[in-house]
């Protein structure tokens, strides 16, 4: 890897030691680094000691006119291609997480328009005090990278985690990093520019009588965050949601629907498209007739309920006379994940199929783990928050059309 920076913020922390030895890991890998020393990290190591491994200035003051007319903290947020705030102190965490600036470090983070790495370091009791969960969950749902801290003796003498991972371990996950971050010229003015995207999300309800449906627990999230991050793209994007407690996107034409018919009906209404990425966790079944009026308990045993498949809106879409140029379906599954997901990409003959085990707390959780699976590749990605996930996945869909 080459042309590659990282700007390190280094935090106040024993660990800080550490992240000279990260700079030259770093630097063994073609990968360049600049650093920010704050006020409580120069208590652990010296500007002189950091800055003779990075061969940059070091810099520490918000205030400094010399280095405003250097290089204006504006501009050092924004030159590298990732920031890494190692050891990312509760401190440092909190003030980002609360959009605080009030030194050099924290308007950085704040300035930045790059992916930003945390890799905490702290006492076991404060990493797991409920305001640094709080702090960090927010850091990742904002998009924000994590190297967690590992289990072990900490300096103050008590075992637990919290003790700043190794080094090694830390240039290993900077290195993906780099390899994902958006830096190349077409994504960085927008990689789906001129694209039409049209994304389903939620669940459907599939009404019994006036008061009763059949559903699904999805939150929409998982959509919503993609949809968002196409967006961020430059793509002009279509959102058919079915109902989720979610605020609809600023900028992103959503489309309100109840059931599966109505999410086809949608669909089909916004073709031709460039893309269509099928998250929405659609009812298979539907009762063959909805009842008039609420059904009424009166000690009998109901009759059963007879059900009806939905309309297959991924197939529909996949063999439509207006199919788009890439069709992205989602399977949700308990076992046998990959398995099964490339028994669908097969029968739905759709482009791509995103895999995810959901038998935790996928839907309606935070965090997602997905396999995308095509005709001749298998791409397993790590435990990621959906935020995470979307703008992964629409860089991969960016890169897909850069590529063809």
């Amino acid at each position: 890897m080459t042309d590659k920076r990282v700007l390190l913020i280094i935090g106040g922390g024993i660990s800080a030691y550490k992240s000279l030895l990260l700079i030259r890991l770093l630097a063994k890998r073609n990968i360049k680094t600049q650093a920010i020393l704050t006020k409580a990290g120069r208590e652990f190591v010296t500007e002189l000691s950091v800055g003779s491994l990075t061969g940059e200035k070091v810099f520490t003051d918000l205030f400094s006119l010399s280095d405003e007319a250097e290089m204006g903290h504006i501009e050092l947020s924004r030159s590298a291609d990732l920031v890494v705030v190692v050891p990312a102190t509760a401190d440092l965490m909190a003030k980002a997480a609360n959009g605080l600036a009030n030194d050099l470090a924290s308007t950085t983070l704040l300035a930045t328009d790059k992916r930003v790495m945390y890799v905490p370091a702290m006492n076991v009791r404060m990493w797991e005090h409920p305001a640094v969960k709080r702090n960090v969950q927010t850091l990742r749902n904002d998009g924000a990278l994590f190297v967690d801290p590992e289990e072990g003796e900490m300096a103050c003498g008590e075992f637990g985690f919290g003790r700043m991972a190794e080094p090694e371990t830390i240039a290993d996950k900077i290195e993906t990093a780099l390899k994902d971050v958006t830096t190349l010229d077409g994504l960085k003015g927008g990689g789906l520019a001129g694209k039409h995207v049209l994304i389903t999300a939620g669940p459907t309800r599939e009404p019994i009588d006036p008061v009763r449906y059949l559903s699904n627990c999805s939150s929409g999230k998982q959509g919503y965050a993609i949809a968002k991050a196409c967006a961020a793209l430059g793509a002009k994007v279509s959102l058919v949601s079915g109902p989720v407690c979610l605020d609809a996107p600023t900028g992103i034409e959503t489309i309100n629907i109840e059931s599966a018919r109505e999410m086809l009906d949608a669909c089909e209404s916004n073709l031709p498209c460039d893309v269509f990425i099928s998250v929405a966790a659609v009812a298979d079944w539907r009762p063959t007739k909805m009842v008039t009026t609420k059904i009424k308990k009166n000690g009998d045993a109901i009759a059963p309920l007879a059900l009806e498949e939905n309309p297959d809106i991924l197939k529909t879409i996949c063999v439509h006379k207006k199919r788009p140029a890439l069709v992205v379906g989602f399977a949700a599954e308990t076992n046998d994940v990959i398995a099964h997901a490339q028994a669908k990409l097969v029968k739905k003959s759709c482009d791509w199929i995103v895999a995810n085990d959901v038998s935790g707390d996928v839907m309606g959780g935070d965090n997602n783990t997905m396999i995308v699976i095509s005709k001749n590749d298998v791409d397993t990605w790590p435990t990621l928050t959906k935020t995470q996930c979307a703008q992964r996945l629409a860089e991969k869909i960016a890169h897909h059309f850069l590529e063809n």
